[in-house]
Order: structure tokens, then sequence, then C-alpha cells
């Protein structure tokens, strides 16, 4: 391999919004992430929705009605 040329990779925290965390090893410091797989629904089997302007309600809104 090329000296100098590859980034420096140290211990780095990834944390999810639902309160998981661990460490792994990127070339950035600490990570933050919505969803991991401890609370994504592939990987849960529950159906969590993220919906920060109502779009899902309103979907369901629309065509509930047909």
């Amino acid at each position: 391999m090329k000296e100098k040329i590859h980034p420096n990779y140290k211990e780095s925290k990834i944390s999810c919004a639902c309160g998981e965390s661990f460490e792994t090893r990127s070339t950035i410091n600490t990570v933050k992430v919505d969803i991991c797989s401890k609370c994504h629904p592939f990987f849960t089997g529950r159906e969590k929705l993220i919906d920060a302007e109502g779009r899902v309600e309103k979907f369901k809104k629309k065509y509930a009605k047909k």
C-alpha cells in the first residue's frame, strides 16, 4: 500500500435515536442515526413510521375513501 494516501481510521461511537449505541472504526468520531438494526421494521417485524410532516396520515385519509 502507498503511504500517506489512506484515511486515519479511529474508534467511533454510533448513536441511534432509540438509544442504542455501539462502537466501531470510522474516519468520523461520532455518528448519529435515526434507525438502527435494533429498531428497524425489517429486523423487528414491527411497523414504525417516521413522519415529520403528517404525510402518512394525509395519504391514508386521501385513499381511505375509495
